[in-house]
């Protein structure tokens, strides 16, 4: 088990790794208000969304999910997925779960910041 809680940032926001462990990762998540996660799925892992602070909105597959505090999204490996931050920002605990917990199994179908697409 290793727990690291170094702030990488994004230009949506930020995110920590909490702890990691065997086929399991925790993570933190801070979209900035009006901010959006890539259009994204991944192939190793499944992840599981709490918000813990904030407002804005979550997609899997093609159904969109209010996001306010204690709300929780379970995301199947493969699934397309996107956050949305509402005028607060949104803050989201991420469980991820599987083979490959690296930020190299992202896949991008869409982007707002011109990021290379997979």
């Amino acid at each position: 088990m290793t727990s690291t809680n170094e702030r990488v940032f994004r230009p949506w926001g930020w995110y920590e790794d909490l702890l990691e462990g065997p086929g399991y990762k925790l993570k933190r998540l801070w979209i900035d208000a009006g901010q959006r996660l890539s259009l994204q799925r991944h192939r190793h892992r499944s992840e599981n969304w709490t918000v813990a602070a904030g407002s804005g909105a979550l997609l899997c597959d093609d159904h969109w999910t209010s996001a306010i505090p204690e709300t929780t999204l379970h995301i199947p490996c493969g699934a397309v997925h996107r956050a949305e931050a509402g005028e607060e920002g949104l803050l989201l605990i991420e469980v991820q779960h599987g083979a490959l917990l690296q930020e190299s199994d992202i896949e991008r179908l869409e982007d707002d910041f011109g990021r290379v697409l997979r």
